[in-house]
């Protein structure tokens, strides 16, 4: 961890070695160097205006993707509260803050009449993490319903990025280093509240149901391979339940890592490197991460 340098005033909360783990969804990992709730948009532009150019910055959204290392985030950690959430319609079209969970777009979008975003159900960050990533699940991935993102770049000054800037391909943007999702607009089509819902409840179910969803968990963790499972090749490995420490491979669905209660985020990432191996022998496919995985090692 780096030494502790000043920071910047801010209006938010601004918090020094501040824990990262009961943030994320693996509850493992080390502390932020600095963890900045901002009060309001300006507020952050301000911060990051007046902070040292050399300190890294990093946004957390709901920890759903992530393994954070052991040995924490050197630098600031953004994390966007409820002045960021807010969603708001206009005829087919969804404004929605980075701090706002899919899920609460989707349910906005099938109150105003709007289909095309249930899949925003079954993903289980916010907006910004999504927008980031290009989250996708059950067919559809944001890129096929954004029109554009407003991010926050290092440097405090405010950008509208077009979708066609966005750089998507699978599970991955070219955002620049540094700047910060602070909202987006997403764009649907006309449809039937009721039939929207059912389709909701449909995608909710079936997540229920197939993934591990009551566990210390951290989503999909590898990407699928062209015209393949991830899940499958790792089951076909024989990885199912595997375990190294107090982390494990789900027996329930075996592209989801699982923190049985005690496991570091060294053990997690260790254990997923190992699953990899184990394809990789088995199969010949070389599985990429979906999860994030940052910081630094203990």
């Amino acid at each position: 961890m780096n030494a502790i340098v000043a920071m910047p005033d801010a209006r938010g909360k601004l918090t020094e070695n501040a824990p990262l783990a009961p943030l994320v969804w693996f509850k493992s990992g080390g502390s932020a160097q600095w963890l900045f709730e901002p009060k309001d948009m300006e507020d952050l532009q301000q911060f990051l205006r007046d902070l040292d150019p050399a300190i890294a910055v990093w946004p957390l959204g709901l920890g759903s993707n992530l393994i954070i290392r052991d040995g924490g985030i050197p630098g600031v950690v953004v994390r966007l509260g409820k002045a960021f959430a807010a969603i708001e319609a206009d005829g087919l079209t969804l404004r929605c803050g980075a701090g706002a969970p899919g899920i609460s777009a989707a349910s906005t979008a099938r109150d105003h009449g709007i289909a095309g975003m249930e899949f925003l159900r079954g993903i289980p960050g916010t907006i910004g993490g999504a927008v980031r990533m290009n989250a996708g699940a059950y067919g559809r991935e944001v890129c096929d319903i954004l029109n554009s993102a407003d991010v926050i770049l290092r440097n405090g000054d405010r950008a509208t990025i077009s979708l066609a800037d966005m750089g998507y391909s699978y599970r991955h943007s070219t955002l620049p280093a540094g700047s910060i999702v602070v909202s987006a607009t997403l764009s649907g089509d006309a449809g039937d509240p009721e039939i929207i819902g059912a389709e909701m409840k449909r995608i909710a179910e079936e997540r229920e149901a197939s993934q591990p969803l009551r566990t210390k968990t951290g989503g999909s963790t590898y990407k699928n391979p062209d015209g393949q499972k991830a899940w499958q090749l790792v089951d076909a490995a024989g990885c199912r339940g595997l375990q190294m420490g107090q982390a494990q491979v789900s027996e329930k669905h075996c592209n989801f890592l699982i923190n049985l209660g005690g496991a570091t985020s060294a053990d997690i990432e260790a254990l997923g490197d190992e699953v990899r191996k184990r394809v990789k022998a088995h199969s010949g496919v070389e599985l990429q991460w979906e999860i994030q995985r940052v910081g630094d090692a203990a």
